[in-house]
């Protein structure tokens, strides 16, 4: 048995790219930071920030891309994939991404629109056609984080 999952909780670096597939569904990317803080050996606390890409498909995409803004806090799981691609030179490249099947807005607004908008949480029931996350977006009294 196996286990690919990732679980994230931290920052949009940016507002989310959105752009749609040649069958028309809408693909969200994400640049989330998460923080780490470590003592050096000179006794100094030293903040580490790791930068993460994340891919959210369909209508959580869409509303990914409609409320969330740079600096907003969110929590996703998902899965990790490397892809292969070419870059302008036809040279082959590698990037490593979080396809997200959850995602859920935690803070209200981002540092840059100092709080004014404001959403549902989103949430995902899992695995969706075509290994593409399901696309639904829905609150319940019973939305919350697990830990």
């Amino acid at each position: 048995m196996t286990v690919n999952k990732v679980i994230l909780v931290g920052n949009l670096g940016q507002r989310p790219e959105i752009r749609t597939t040649g069958s028309g569904l809408a693909v969200s990317s994400l640049r989330i930071a998460t923080s780490d803080r470590r003592k050096g050996q000179d006794g100094q606390w030293t903040d580490l920030t790791e930068w993460h890409t994340v891919v959210v498909f369909g209508n959580q995409a869409e509303n990914c891309a409609k409320f969330l803004d740079k600096g907003r806090q969110v929590y996703v799981e998902g899965r990790l994939q490397t892809r292969k691609w070419q870059d302008k030179e036809g040279k082959d490249r590698w990037s490593t991404e979080v396809v997200a099947n959850t995602v859920k807005f935690l803070s209200r607004g981002g540092a840059e629109t100092g709080g004014g908008r404001s959403a549902p949480q989103s949430r995902s029931g899992g695995g969706g056609g075509g290994g593409y996350p399901a696309d639904d977006f829905g609150v319940s009294g019973n939305d919350e984080i697990p830990f």
